[in-house]
């Protein structure tokens, strides 16, 4: 069974966020607002997600 891929697009920028968060952010491939990637849905993703969701938006 394959993850389904969920649309995540940075919504806020990551400047004075703590480093933890920054480095999330790049993980997860965005690099500036209104970038958007296609990731599969796997639990270390949706961590991830979880860690900066204020700061994007998630469409499943």
């Amino acid at each position: 069974m394959t993850a389904k891929p969920i649309k995540i697009t940075l919504k806020r920028s990551v400047i004075g966020r703590p480093q933890n968060q920054v480095d999330t952010v790049k993980a997860l491939g965005l690099r500036r607002i209104g970038d958007s990637r296609e990731v599969s849905d796997t639990p270390a993703l949706r961590g991830m997600v979880r860690t900066v969701q204020h700061l994007l938006e998630v469409e499943a």
